[in-house]
């Protein structure tokens, strides 16, 4: 059997565990789009739990299979709540999330993820801008400690943070997932190049934040790799078909949670996808 058709079948396996056992993986997101988060884990077949508090993220970290830290809106508290929950869940070795969304802009978020780094977090979500400038925050290859993000916007193509993508999988010993027109995922010896999606995911808010949390639903059932190419690969499927039943955003919404809802396993697997073994 090739390694694609390897990967199609571990694809397969990780959404039909979730739809069978509906895991929790709790979430301390951006409260612009914390509903569509929500509601986005829930569509494919996951629980979600959302929280801000430093007790209640330590009670996630113990009790959910994975978990998700989205760094879009920052509160003072989650000087105290992120670097505690991600330290959990590194020493208990749990499948976590990072979306680095607006890195380089504040002192706090900076430090937060700088912390990050020694936490090595299973799957990183992100813009091409953000991955070249968590890349350069980390001091690895391909990145650059000058941020080209524009608020949660991206500057650069996903090419040129595949370097920085690859750097970064393999200090976590996980997965990089860049999206933009064409998505990338990679964990570092392996890079799988992505397509599907609509032009109306960049005009509704939280498509990137809630497949962060997709990501972190499919990481209680699958290795990070696949989870990350998972949710890249559903987000593409359910992009497309929502795209053919509307020509407005507000409405490309309603109908991407419904084709998230309605996704068949095997219809995600086969969504296309091109490796490459670097």
């Amino acid at each position: 059997m090739s390694l694609k058709k390897d990967i199609q079948a571990e694809i397969i396996h990780a959404v039909e565990t979730v739809q069978q056992t509906n895991p929790m993986a709790g979430s301390v997101t951006n409260t612009v789009t914390i509903n569509f988060v929500a509601n986005a884990q829930l569509a494919v077949g996951g629980s979600a739990a959302m929280v801000y508090m430093p007790d209640e993220a330590q009670f996630l970290s113990q009790a959910g299979g994975a978990a998700y830290i989205n760094m879009g809106t920052i509160e003072p508290v989650y000087e105290k709540t992120l670097p505690g929950m991600a330290e959990t869940l590194h020493n208990s070795a749990k499948p976590w999330v990072l979306d680095p969304v607006a890195i380089g802009i504040g002192e706090l978020r900076t430090r937060l993820l700088l912390a990050f780094k020694s936490c090595k977090p299973s799957i990183i979500r992100g813009n091409a801008s953000e991955i070249i400038a968590l890349a350069g925050l980390w001091g690895l290859d391909g990145g650059t400690k000058t941020s080209n993000v524009r608020g949660v916007d991206s500057q650069d193509t996903v090419s040129a943070a595949k370097d920085g993508a690859v750097a970064l999988a393999r200090w976590t010993g996980g997965a990089v997932a860049v999206s933009g027109k064409q998505d990338l995922v990679t964990n570092g010896s392996v890079v799988a190049l992505c397509h599907g999606g609509s032009h109306f995911m960049e005009k509704i808010t939280g498509s990137g934040c809630s497949l962060g949390g997709v990501m972190a639903v499919y990481a209680t059932a699958a290795p990070a790799f696949i989870a990350a190419l998972t949710g890249t690969a559903v987000y593409n499927l359910a992009g497309s078909r929502a795209a053919e039943k509307t020509d407005a955003p507000a409405s490309f919404q309603v109908h991407f949670l419904d084709e998230l809802y309605k996704a068949k396993p095997r219809d995600i697997a086969e969504n296309p996808f091109d490796i490459e073994e670097i």
